[in-house]
């Protein structure tokens, strides 16, 4: 109950609920950070369930615009009603913010974690899903490196990698189920000499989403992966501008767009979102 609102049964993401939420944070009250934070754990659990939606093939033969649709108010009511038990990230931020708040400017304070190598605030506590955190764990020094390459922060390289692999669960697989390790949907193309496999994918054509076989690389680890794929953004002058915005995330999102990295319309959006699960605005 929040400046005599309840909140408990909007949307996640209801307008007038979060803009009431800002007006009543103001006051850094323990019940307005409490409600915030809840809201906060239901906005990270909707992202979560759309990445995983949109990791799932939707061409079936009932699926439709408005089946979508109503999917996506399910989702969001459905992790509204799981925010509202709680999976530990609302008393996580609840601790930290309050601890923040409490202590006096320059005591007890640490070194914070620089911002280019953060994690998700759930991956860090534990509270994320155990794919999601495994996920993160195990492609975060490889992230780390090709940031100290390219000067792109490894947040948003591990959120193009979780938007293009479905957080793992969807990673580029030949015939023979051998993992290509190919996390950034690089297509083969005429230059490259490595190993290659075959895939049914979808493509935008003038806006609309056409299935299509493709040729992409193959790795033989995730290292060589996140290798290459610095080496393309340093190497292809297409990719300037996304070098030259790295260090914003709607600049970066943006310039692989207009660069035509990926032909979704909404590609740009799609990546934006779950950079922000890390923090990253």
């Amino acid at each position: 109950m929040i400046g005599g609102a309840d909140l408990s049964s909007k949307f996640a993401l209801d307008v007038q609920g979060v803009n009431q939420l800002k007006l009543d944070a103001k006051q850094s009250s323990p019940e307005a950070l409490r409600s915030a934070a809840q809201q906060f754990e239901a906005v990270f659990m909707n992202m979560l369930m759309k990445s995983m939606r949109e990791a799932t093939p939707q061409d079936g033969m009932l699926d439709s615009d408005q089946t979508r649709m109503y999917t996506s108010m399910l989702d969001q009511q459905l992790t509204q009603r799981m925010a509202s038990r709680g999976i530990g990230l609302a008393d996580v931020m609840v601790r930290q913010l309050s601890a923040t708040l409490q202590a006096p400017i320059g005591e007890g304070a640490t070194p914070a974690q620089p911002a280019a190598q953060a994690l998700p605030t759930a991956a860090r506590s534990g509270d994320a899903p155990a794919h999601v955190e495994a996920f993160v764990q195990r492609l975060l020094p490889h992230a780390k490196a090709a940031s100290a390459s390219t000067g792109i922060p490894a947040p948003f390289m591990l959120g193009q990698a979780a938007l293009e692999t479905g957080w793992g669960k969807a990673e580029i697989r030949g015939a023979d189920g051998q993992n290509s390790h190919n996390l950034f949907g690089i297509k083969a193309g005429g230059s490259w000499r490595g190993r290659t496999v075959d895939i049914v994918t979808t493509e935008y054509v003038n806006g609309q989403p056409q299935k299509q076989v493709d040729t992409f690389r193959a790795y033989d680890s995730y290292a060589d992966a996140f290798r290459d794929y610095a080496n393309l953004l340093r190497a292809n002058p297409r990719y300037q501008n996304v070098i030259a915005q790295g260090q914003d995330a709607a600049g970066f999102a943006q310039g692989l767009q207009q660069a035509g990295y990926a032909t979704d319309p909404n590609y740009a959006q799609k990546l934006l979102s779950v950079i922000r699960q890390f923090g990253q605005a």
